[in-house]
């Protein structure tokens, strides 16, 4: 399945935000990459605003143009309102919930877990990482050792990281519920996700 492997530091400099997980090399340069990074102050438009913001959450879920084009239209389809639900949309994904659950130390590890069959749904093998979870739906990595093992090992490097109250964690039988759609407040999303709207419906 396709996905981003380029630079990552670079994609987090170029936002100034640590897209990809807190690092120490962003921190150092907390400017855009290239020579004129330092000192560039270039005030950017509506369109690039839209552009830049849509980028971020992008590579923040790590999806491509197009899979994310089509969360936008199915949000759009949907009741509510379509920032939020776009929101939903993304947290509601399978490779993000393996991630907030801790079986997975990143998004993109989550991801290759699911992808590699380590992970099921209601007890069914669920190998496609934008698998729509639904609410009581029951999460859990799969009767082996080397799936077992392995979310172990993530759940002892993960746990700075908060599960949230949406998501409940059964770390004894290694198994993580969706307890209800979260709000866009317990999201907190990394990027303005109005100006995507209006980004996608010019």
């Amino acid at each position: 399945m396709a996905r981003y492997t380029g630079p990552r530091v670079r994609i987090s400099r170029r936002f100034g935000v640590p897209i990809f997980g807190n690092s120490k090399y962003l921190e150092r340069r907390n400017y855009p990459p290239g020579v004129h990074g330092p000192k560039s102050r270039r005030k950017h438009s509506d369109y690039a605003v839209g552009l830049i913001e849509k980028q971020k959450l992008r590579y923040y879920y790590g999806l491509l143009e197009r899979q994310f084009r089509n969360v936008y239209e199915r949000a759009l389809r949907m009741r509510g309102v379509t920032g939020e639900k776009m929101l939903q949309i993304l947290e509601s994904r399978l490779d993000n919930l393996v991630y907030h659950s801790g079986f997975g130390v990143t998004r993109a590890g989550a991801r290759q877990m699911v992808t590699h069959g380590h992970v099921k749904v209601n007890g069914r093998k669920a190998g496609i990482a934008s698998f729509a979870v639904r609410v009581n739906d029951v999460i859990e990595i799969r009767d082996h050792p080397k799936s077992k093992q392995m979310a172990m090992k993530n759940l002892e490097g993960s746990t700075a990281r908060v599960v949230p109250d949406w998501v409940s964690l059964d770390r004894e039988h290694l198994k993580a519920t969706l307890l209800r759609v979260p709000s866009r407040d317990e999201i907190q999303p990394i990027a303005n996700e109005q100006a995507i709207v209006e980004f996608y419906s010019r």
